[in-house]
């Protein structure tokens, strides 16, 4: 045997090879190391260049003379690891290959570190698929010798035992721009540097994405803004837009898409087994940047993953997914749904930090892209219903979060992005409504209206004037137009919706009710207090008719209408009711419900109007916007659908 010595082949540099800061993680690493045990892991999600930089780093020490041994091995199955091993030890052993289990632990016992040994060795395993390939596989630990491994995994085994786990990320933005431009360069292509920036951004700054879209804008001719066009426009999938097997550059094996579905194969085969595909298809609709917690373990997300989980189409044949019934027969728990987040983010998928609960789960736009792409209409629609669902009933009814709030208007915007058709299919969903409510509640007055007005647009375009979606649209429309100072507008807009309700719904419709309501409010806050009275009086009685005297919007009719007799300047009438209404809120909704607290903060200062020093600790605090006692009955002040 003669040395130095290669094992396997090294992937050829990629053209254009960006020098990244992992790799200069690796080189300090060798500097710092010297003499001493030094194993490496690059970890990251599908298409970020480990085995590129594993390569070159690879490549580096063997060119520059220091090393003697340099095995490259594809681990992509135990077995593969086992044959790299054995060839290694029939060519310096002489070991019999028709034993490849016998001959891999001749070579790895060779390895160990011995008093005449001074061979100095590097073993790399590209894409090792699951660390417990390695039980009984691990290049032992020398002073002479170096483990470099590449994987998707994030598992705890792969960190400690002299092991250093290096992350792999995107490129950032000027290395995106300077491999386009580099690549686009070569071929006589000179594009504009902002088109190339913004595609670097379409496409998350991925460099097998980066790589594949170059050579798809060469082979097919087009400049930079065509292509960014075509990559936008939702009718086609990314693999529409991306060289097929025989294009694919830099002796790449596979597409993104082919690579990412790998991983989610893998994932899908990790405790709670099957959820993670049907997790990671919600996430694929909503905000990248941060999706809460709070929606990926709700109810409407634990039925998608009982109805959705993937399952073997046979035992015999666990490579093949069929999707169904999960083989258990109990619904998926909170838990349950944690752990398929932790699979994918053990495949590198997605990125999950649960100690920041709101944007707790982050994905790359182009897995977004690519499962969304592997769905029916049918199917995609499904998922946006389920997702809006999920938005809904994480949405708490009090927004004392901000953070959570402004978290859950992020998705919902996303939704909107990926999905908007399938919000308006059979009806517009609550989710739209409950995020421009929230716009207005969070003091961006002037944004809820803006939003209601586009929103109120499109609904009417797609479903049609009288559909019940399009006068609860209508309706917050005019709330938040009054919200924002057009009083006089707001009465209007009302007296038009009622009768349009009146019309389509019937006069004793709740919603047509609520409009009442809302239509007295405003025509109070417009001066008519005693108008507003004599409207809520007979509301009342309508209300205690069709609801029954305890529903909650009666009971805002009570408030409203108490408020009102404190305007016109019965403060002592006014603190009358309210303390009836305090006995039923309390005994209807519970002392800590938001309804009752305004009822209770009303009551204290119509009696610190009447002269209770008692109560009126402080006149400041309790004062109020002339809209606050109005609006505390949520139904009869906006819509949520």
């Amino acid at each position: 045997m003669t040395w130095p010595h290669l094992v396997g082949v090294l992937p050829r540099q990629a053209n254009h090879f960006q020098d990244r800061g992992a790799a200069a993680q690796l080189e300090q690493a060798t500097i710092e190391g010297g003499t001493a045990v030094l194993g490496q892991v690059l970890a990251g999600m599908g298409g970020v260049g480990k085995t590129q930089l594993a390569a070159h780093h690879a490549r580096t020490l063997w060119q520059a003379g220091q090393l003697d041994l340099l095995m490259w091995i594809t681990a992509s199955t135990r077995p593969a690891v086992v044959s790299g091993y054995a060839e290694a030890a029939a060519a310096i052993l002489d070991a019999d290959p028709a034993d490849p289990d016998r001959a891999a632990r001749a070579f790895l016992a060779w390895l160990e570190p011995g008093p005449a040994t001074g061979l100095r060795w590097m073993v790399v395993l590209d894409d090792l698929a699951d660390p417990a390939d390695l039980r009984g596989l691990w290049p032992p630990t020398s002073p002479h010798g170096r483990t470099l491994i590449t994987t998707r995994r994030r598992d705890r085994i792969l960190q400690g035992d002299g092991r250093r786990l290096v992350r792999v990320g995107l490129f950032t933005e000027q290395e995106a721009a300077a491999y386009l431009t580099a690549t686009l360069a070569a071929h006589d292509r000179h594009e504009p540097a902002d088109q190339l920036t913004g595609l670097a951004a379409d496409l998350g700054h991925l460099p097998l994405a980066l790589s594949q879209a170059a050579a798809y804008l060469i082979d097919v001719d087009l400049n930079c803004a065509t292509y960014r066009r075509l990559l936008t426009d939702r009718a086609r999938t990314l693999a529409d837009v991306l060289p097929d097997g025989s294009g694919l550059p830099d002796d790449q094996a596979t597409t993104a898409a082919a690579a990412w579905s790998l991983s989610v194969d893998r994932a899908d085969q990790l405790p709670p087994v099957g959820l993670a595909r049907p997790m990671l298809q919600l996430t694929s609709i909503l905000n990248p940047n941060g999706i809460p917690a709070s929606v990926l373990t709700s109810v409407p997300t634990l039925t998608y993953l009982a109805e959705r989980a993937t399952r073997p189409a046979n035992p015999a044949d666990a490579g093949r997914a069929a999707v169904g019934p999960a083989p258990q027969s109990a619904t998926p728990t909170a838990e349950d749904a944690l752990g398929a987040l932790r699979a994918l983010r053990r495949l590198s998928l997605i990125d999950h930090t649960p100690a920041t609960a709101h944007q707790a789960v982050r994905i790359h736009q182009l897995i977004q892209r690519t499962t969304c792409d592997a769905l029916t209409p049918a199917e995609l629609d499904q998922l946006a219903r389920t997702a809006a669902d999920a938005l809904v009933s994480a949405w708490p009814e009090v927004e004392r979060d901000t953070a959570l709030a402004q978290a859950l208007r992020a998705n919902t915007d996303a939704l909107r992005a990926h999905v908007e058709d399938a919000l308006y299919r059979p009806d517009v969903h609550a989710v739209l409504q409950h995020a421009g409510n929230s716009l207005g509640d969070s003091g961006q007055v002037t944004a809820a209206l803006n939003y209601f007005q586009h929103l109120a647009t499109s609904t009417c375009h797609r479903l049609g004037p009288d559909h019940p979606s399009t006068l609860t649209t209508r309706h917050n429309l005019a709330f938040w137009r009054g919200e924002a100072g057009d009083v006089a507008g707001a009465a209007i807009a009302f007296a038009e919706l009622l009768d349009d309700r009146v019309r389509v719904l019937g006069e004793d419709h709740p919603d047509a009710l609520a409009t009442r309501h809302s239509l007295a409010f405003w025509r109070g806050r417009a001066g008519d207090v005693a108008g507003a009275a004599a409207a809520l009086t007979e509301l009342l009685d309508d209300r205690v008719r069709v609801l029954g005297e305890d529903h909650p919007d009666t009971l805002a009719t009570r408030h409203s209408l108490a408020f009102c007799r404190g305007e016109a300047g019965d403060v002592a009438g006014a603190a009358a009711a309210l303390t009836e209404l305090l006995d039923d809120r309390v005994r209807v909704l519970g002392e800590d419900h938001p309804d009752t607290l305004t009822t209770r903060h009303e009551l204290a200062f119509w009696r610190g109007e009447a002269g209770d020093a008692v109560v009126d600790e402080s006149n400041d605090s309790c004062k109020r916007s002339a809209s606050y006692g109005l609006r505390s009955g949520i139904p009869a002040a906006r819509n949520t659908g």
